[in-house]
């Protein structure tokens, strides 16, 4: 008895230490001040969401959603497009290369619009995942097609493109592309969310695998355009042994009931935990899991409001600030990406440097 009481004092120390909670990431006290060259913007179509990733010729690749400003910003539901832009530094500036990828047109699954990409680099390839939309069996008239364009999710048009929104994703070998697209949709709503996957966030799993968080619908609930849209969002965990899936959307959600969406993810390998952050319409928040199953809010939840310091004494007093992303490099939060829409209707791409 003796003997197992000097082994329990010896071990128990490590045995604490090893229950020690890491959650001590503070973004919020990393926020550098911007300049210009933390900016991308176009004068002829609105920068939104984006997602960084280091190529192999050690530049820093960028892949970004855009929408024309003639047709409207209402029209990333429809004519989307997926860009490619290169900097020398994670936090610009960045120099627009291509347009990857916009919707194929009738006959495809992601008939219209490409949107909300996130680029990974797994088992020596890149994944580019996306979300794209159609019409199912209807053909939509070029009048009924305009009016889905800019209308209102009740529009009986825009709503059809909106119900058949999925992830899909376009593999290739080299970050230059050819991109090859996959035939099908690679998640479908099950679960804790119905109707819609889209807005897919992934990270490759310690254990092995790979864990996405993807938005969908509240199941049972009915879309009321304006009044009650916030009560439907939803965001659940997907895992998968394969970057391609098939991918198996988990009974819990990863956020619950708070208005949000837009998540990024990624897996802090010091301190052991994954974390999350999106907006939260008014404020970014940050989550962490030990798991990857059960989130909660981080010791240090709040991340960023809607108005920003630029190192010349100005702010940026952002209408929308949506679609974040955290690039990480050698383990570190360098870069927190984020879509502006500001009051003036202009939108860019900003990528805020990180201490």
């Amino acid at each position: 008895m003796k003997k197992l009481i000097i082994v329990i004092l010896l071990y128990l120390p490590l045995f604490l230490l090893s229950q020690e909670n890491t959650d001590d990431l503070n973004l919020a006290n990393k926020i550098l001040k911007i300049n210009e060259e933390n900016i991308l913007s176009n004068p002829i179509y609105h920068n939104w969401g984006s997602s960084i990733i280091k190529g192999k010729d050690g530049k820093y690749h960028l892949f970004y959603a855009q929408m024309s400003k003639e047709i409207g910003f209402r029209s990333w539901l429809t004519d989307g497009i997926i860009s490619h832009a290169v900097a020398d530094s994670p936090a610009g500036p960045y120099v627009h290369k291509e347009i990857v990828l916009e919707g194929r047109g009738p006959g495809y699954w992601d008939a219209y619009t490409a949107h909300n990409p996130r680029i990974k680099y797994f088992e020596g390839k890149y994944y580019l995942y996306y979300m794209s939309t159609n019409t199912g069996n209807r053909l939509l008239s070029d009048k009924e097609f305009d009016q889905a364009r800019n209308g209102v999710i009740t529009n009986e048009f825009r709503a059809l493109v909106r119900m058949n929104q999925r992830i899909g994703v376009a593999v290739s070998k080299s970050i230059n592309g050819p991109w090859k697209r996959l035939d099908q949709p690679i998640v479908e709503p099950s679960g804790p969310i119905a109707q819609i996957t889209c807005n897919p966030a992934l990270a490759k799993r310690p254990e092995g695998g790979y864990i996405m968080i993807v938005r969908g619908d509240k199941p049972n609930k009915e879309y009321k355009w304006p009044d009650h849209h916030e009560l439907i969002r939803s965001q659940a965990i997907a895992l998968s042994d394969s970057p391609l899936g098939p991918w198996e959307i988990q009974p819990k959600l990863a956020v619950g009931d708070l208005n949000s969406e837009d998540p990024a993810i990624w897996y802090d390998s010091k301190r052991k935990r994954y974390y999350g952050v999106y907006h939260a319409f008014g404020y970014m928040g940050m989550i962490t899991s030990t798991d990857g199953i059960n989130w909660e809010k981080a010791k240090h939840y709040k991340v960023l409001d809607k108005s920003l310091k630029k190192a010349d004494g100005t702010e940026i007093k952002a209408n929308r600030l949506e679609r974040p992303f955290i690039y990480v490099e050698d383990g570190v939060a360098k870069v927190l990406t984020v879509a502006v829409f500001e009051n003036n209707k202009n939108s860019y791409s900003l990528f805020v440097p990180l201490d």
